[in-house]
């Protein structure tokens, strides 16, 4: 049976992508759980986004190719970088391109055009969904509805965003799959000691100060907390590079008095996130929207129990009074109030965080999801 493997020809995949946060995240676990004997993997992505190589299930590093594919429009770039990947899929003749993100939907399924194969794009939230309403929601969503006659096969990484393609972008069923967001399992080291900068109870967040992420909201949610719950504290991780909000942030920290109530935490090491959720009350996301966001896989996977906003990815990961509560944007009292009943209700929340823990298992291990891809991969393969 082995004899008979080696001589199987390869599903040769290339992956296109501006390679940060999370679309960064989802590729690494694709190319890592993926089974090297069945699928050759190559990446092409940008110049100055991640520093550390792609590697398979062996822990064998993947080809790359580095070409300027930023987030930001660039015209020059973007055709510099749709010639180029024209050029690398002339010689490497794959099967299938997986392309990540908007920008690398962009790239990938214009150079289909000119090379003919099947583009699988997972938006990880799409990009018009950065402008509730205007010019530039409607040009991104044009840019959306137009690519997706070029040989575009939608896979979703959550149901809501599926919805997106099928109602707002135009998708026919047909041309859909899913495959939700995964991760491998966590497993936390009990003997790691936590930071002794903040309150042993506190409660978290991960996410970057943003117009996506809504940390605005969550900073005043805090200073109603404090009212009900003067010793509130909360660790917010990944404050570093691309926080174009940071400073608003800041600023409004020290306007409501909140600095002994809040700690911010700069971008560290994924096992020490871990920790610092594990040890924490609850977990929070003020998303204004999401693909479906790893921060709360990992919530779940740790066995949290989460209040978060009703937004796309939020709400296909907590279910009210199942795994925690659902509120809606910019709802403050609502969400402090549900923060209070949990922070208080151990017998609830200890309830919530089984829960949380089971519907990781069921839907997110991609130990066990990692077959839906490939099953994908496969049915699309030329």
């Amino acid at each position: 049976m082995n004899q008979k493997l080696k001589f199987i020809k390869k599903i040769k995949i290339i992956h296109i992508l501006n390679s940060v946060g999370g679309v960064d995240v989802s590729l690494r676990l694709i190319l890592e759980n993926c089974n090297p004997e069945e699928f050759e993997n190559i990446i092409i992505h940008g110049e100055h986004d991640t520093k550390s190589i792609y590697i398979n299930k062996n822990g064998k590093p993947l080809k790359e190719y580095k070409l300027p594919i930023q987030r930001e429009i660039s015209i020059f770039k973007d055709l510099k970088a749709i010639y180029n990947t024209i050029k690398i899929l002339k010689i490497e003749k794959p099967n299938i391109i997986h392309a990540h993100s908007a920008k690398g939907g962009v790239i990938a399924r214009t150079a289909s055009l000119f090379y003919k194969i099947k583009v699988l794009h997972t938006p990880q939230a799409y990009s018009y969904l950065s402008s509730p309403k205007g010019f530039k929601r409607i040009v991104f969503l044009g840019i959306e509805k137009a690519l997706k006659s070029f040989r575009s096969i939608l896979v979703a990484s959550s149901t809501s965003e599926l919805n997106r393609g099928l109602f707002e972008v135009g998708y026919k069923k047909q041309n859909t799959e899913l495959f939700n967001n995964s991760i491998n399992p966590i497993t936390i080291n009990s003997e790691d000691k936590i930071s002794s900068q903040f309150p042993k109870k506190y409660i978290c967040s991960v996410g970057r100060p943003s117009f996506q992420k809504n940390i605005e909201m969550m900073i005043k949610v805090i200073k109603e907390l404090k009212k009900m719950i003067p010793e509130i504290h909360l660790v917010l991780l990944g404050v570093g590079e691309y926080s174009p909000n940071k400073n608003k942030v800041e600023e409004l920290i020290i306007k409501y008095k909140l600095k002994d109530n809040v700690t911010l935490i700069p971008w560290i090491a994924r096992e020490k996130i871990f920790q610092i959720i594990s040890k924490s009350e609850l977990y929070l996301s003020t998303a204004r929207y999401e693909g479906l966001p790893y921060s709360i896989i990992e919530a779940l996977a740790i066995g949290k129990a989460c209040i978060v906003t009703n937004c796309d990815g939020n709400r296909d990961l907590v279910k009210n009074e199942i795994n925690g509560y659902v509120v809606e944007e910019n709802e403050i009292k609502s969400m402090a109030n549900r923060i209070f009943e949990l922070y208080n209700d151990n017998k609830k929340r200890k309830k919530f965080e089984l829960n949380s823990f089971d519907s990781f298992n069921l839907n997110y291990n991609i130990e066990k999801n990692i077959v839906n891809i490939e099953t994908i991969y496969k049915k699309y393969s030329n």
